[in-house]
């Protein structure tokens, strides 16, 4: 695994520095620290780390509220480290989109697998993500050139298939996407 640009939240000072020795001895950065949630999240979206390692329970605001908001923001995968596992605690750790769930006391050897098994499955998820937008991209693109093509079909009589073609030839003669051509097609048809 490449090295990892890690943050560190916990509210006791001899955890952080546990973590961070070991984080250090697997060849990882911990890039910042922080003993509270409001802290953590603040210094996410400052650092914008490759993984967040939060506690739950944490004065300010706590490890799950911190962990929701920043996989909201798509800052990076969130794993927790927590000497709680009750079962509400789990319940908000999925709600929150938490990535990985480990419960302290903790060894070395559980801690790596959960840190790949994170940055895996986000990895995941933005590549899912930049696919649905892509999709919905061509999706809308489609959309306004059957729109376009439409248009010129009842305006100038021309053939599906002709029409097409007219929208393709456009956008090579003037380097611009089909759909930028279809949209000024609908635009000039508004006005």
């Amino acid at each position: 695994m490449e090295p990892l640009r890690i943050l560190i939240a916990d509210d006791e000072s001899i955890i952080r520095l546990d973590l961070k020795k070991i984080l250090e001895n697997m060849g990882h950065k911990v890039v910042a620290k922080a003993s509270d949630g409001k802290t953590a999240l603040a210094m996410a979206r400052k650092n914008k780390p490759d993984l967040a390692i939060l506690d739950i329970k944490m004065p300010q605001m706590d490890g799950l509220e911190a962990a929701k908001i920043i996989t909201e923001e798509k800052i990076c995968p969130v794993l927790l480290l927590t000497a709680y596992s009750q079962q509400d605690l789990i319940d908000r750790a999925k709600e929150a989109g938490v990535f990985a769930y480990l419960v302290k006391p903790f060894r070395e050897a559980d801690l790596l697998p959960a840190i790949e098994i994170a940055i895996s499955r986000y990895r995941e998820m933005q590549a899912l993500e930049e696919e649905v937008g892509s999709l919905q991209d061509k999706l809308e693109t489609r959309k306004l050139v059957d729109r376009a093509k439409g248009i010129l079909i009842d305006k100038r009589g021309m053939k599906e298939q002709e029409a097409f073609r007219w929208i393709q030839t456009q956008s090579m003669n003037t380097r611009k996407t089909m759909r930028e051509i279809a949209e000024a097609i609908i635009l000039t048809q508004e006005i």
